[in-house]
């Protein structure tokens, strides 16, 4: 028998497959998950600017970043069922930024931007997938949450490095990494982030309020993701991999820096503010048909 005779049934057993995949998608578990996961992130980002403004004012605290934040969740009382209801949500915020690269509800295209933000969209689902499973390892008694971002960051570019051309790739990464960390400044300035938002759902209020936290968050977050990709830069001119850093070494470094407390606290308050503003993502996110 001919293969083109397989085709037509190839062809709807695929379809198939892809409606399923949509109406899960779709369906009101998703995007109550999705809706979690906005809150966990949320969570995470308090912490993380929480603990880094208590150490800019001198009042304990400390830098880290999301898998310490994870481990502050865990030390606090009823920590193991808090921490498993956190991996739960990023599980499902991961899940959604899956449904966002592959069936793009937002409408982002075939066009080269497009594609490259959803490609974003699934680096994104990867990595919080990959810290929701060390979320639940930690819940059931890993005792850690493995290596910190520093940690990983260091690993991968010894690793870039020893690639043929490996410093011009490296100061690649570096300059993607500014550009979206210049990207979220630009969102935070002009508050592009707010077509995101069910604004005909919110008082006047809870609007500014939002709008306010997301200007600072967003801007916050795009200083230090420029930060990050400086760094890459250095370790790519200096063939280092000791250079790089991750979140929790780059508020570490803002630390100790001239006047780094009153910087450090800056960019704290607006990571606060980062995750102040993903909880009105939780309840108020346009989250469109797949």
């Amino acid at each position: 028998m001919s293969p083109e005779k397989f085709q037509p049934k190839i062809e709807q057993t695929a379809r198939q497959a892809g409606n399923t995949a949509r109406n899960a998608a779709n369906s009101q578990w998703s995007r109550v998950l999705a809706r979690m996961g906005f809150a966990s992130k949320g969570i995470v980002y308090v912490i993380i600017g929480g603990l880094a403004a208590l150490a800019a004012a001198g009042n304990g605290g400390g830098t880290t970043d999301r898998k310490g934040a994870l481990q502050a969740i865990y030390e606090q009382p009823s920590g193991q069922l808090l921490l498993i209801v956190t991996a739960i949500g990023l599980i499902g915020y991961a899940l959604w930024k899956f449904i966002e690269a592959i069936f793009d509800p937002e409408h982002k295209g075939q066009e080269p931007k497009g594609i490259i933000l959803r490609i974003s969209y699934a680096a994104i689902g990867v990595s919080y997938t990959l810290l929701a499973i060390a979320a639940l390892q930690l819940s059931l008694g890993a005792g850690s949450t493995g290596k910190s971002s520093d940690a990983q960051a260091q690993d991968w570019t010894a690793k870039l490095l020893d690639v043929p051309f490996g410093r011009i790739l490296l100061a690649i990464v570096g300059l993607i990494v500014i550009g979206i960390g210049g990207y979220q400044i630009y969102k935070g300035i002009t508050a592009k982030f707010k077509k995101n938002l069910d604004l005909g759902q919110m008082s006047d209020t809870a609007q500014k309020v939002a709008i306010a936290f997301g200007r600072f968050g967003h801007i916050a977050r795009g200083i230090v993701f420029g930060l990050i990709g400086v760094f890459l830069g250095f370790a790519a001119l200096q063939g280092n991999p000791g250079e790089a850093k991750g979140l929790g070494g780059i508020l570490q470094k803002l630390q100790e820096q001239t006047y780094g407390p009153f910087l450090l606290g800056i960019v704290a308050i607006g990571l606060v503010a980062y995750g102040l503003y993903a909880f009105f993502e939780a309840r108020y996110r346009r989250l469109g048909q797949a």
